[in-house]
């Protein structure tokens, strides 16, 4: 793997460009290019160039919308991987990507329209079509979450399941208790259900009627 720092200046923001650049960072348009899979100075590149000899090249370029400008992070890393069986100026290109990342030292760019656009590019090129392995300790993870964090979050989950279940034992099933007590009490003596009012309390299923006239 090597790679090098570009520096890639766009003299002035026109109106146009800056209008595309709001779709390119709102990620409504992706900004592209193609470059070419062989070397330009080799035998294949003197051939007649066919959409076989180029590959796409998407720049995924980050930054804040705002009403009169905007903020893009310049700093960009580009990934290049090439044939691995020609390490050389000759290898051809297999794939190429590109996406800004935030600067953890200073904001992001603001850009209005007149203003110089600088990107700082840092290029790596891979030998082979496959990423090096993770430099992380936990592949996949970040390095953030390891045994004593899922222990953490596990014994956290267990108190509180706990403190649910003694408070629904405690409070809440008691008070139902007298709830379902005094609603017992109250809904008179209809067989099963209540009787309706006016009637002496008395009725076959759930409905109260008149009673028995001599």
């Amino acid at each position: 793997m090597a790679g090098r720092d570009i520096n890639c200046t766009i003299a002035t923001i026109t109106d146009e460009f800056f209008h595309l650049l709001e779709f390119y960072v709102h990620n409504d348009a992706p900004l592209t290019c193609r470059i070419p899979t062989h070397p330009l100075t080799s035998s294949v590149g003197t051939s007649p160039s066919t959409a076989e000899d180029y590959i796409p090249l998407i720049f995924a370029l980050a930054g804040t919308l705002q009403y009169s400008h905007l903020h893009i992070n310049t700093r960009m890393n580009v990934v290049l991987h090439t044939s691995p069986d020609l390490a050389n100026e000759e290898a051809d290109i297999l794939a190429a990507t590109a996406y800004s990342v935030p600067s953890l030292s200073r904001n992001s760019t603001k850009i209005i329209i007149g203003d110089p656009l600088s990107l700082q590019l840092k290029v790596k090129w891979y030998t082979s079509p496959t990423l090096p392995p993770s430099t992380t300790q936990l592949s996949g993870l970040g390095g953030h979450v390891h045994f004593s964090t899922v222990v953490y979050c596990l014994l956290s989950a267990g108190v509180g399941v706990a403190a649910s279940l003694a408070y629904f034992r405690g409070v809440e099933l008691p008070r139902r208790m007298r709830r379902y007590g005094k609603d017992r009490v109250g809904g008179g003596g209809g067989e099963r259900g209540y009787a309706f009012p006016g009637t002496g309390g008395f009725g076959m299923n759930g409905y109260g009627g008149p009673g028995k006239r001599d």
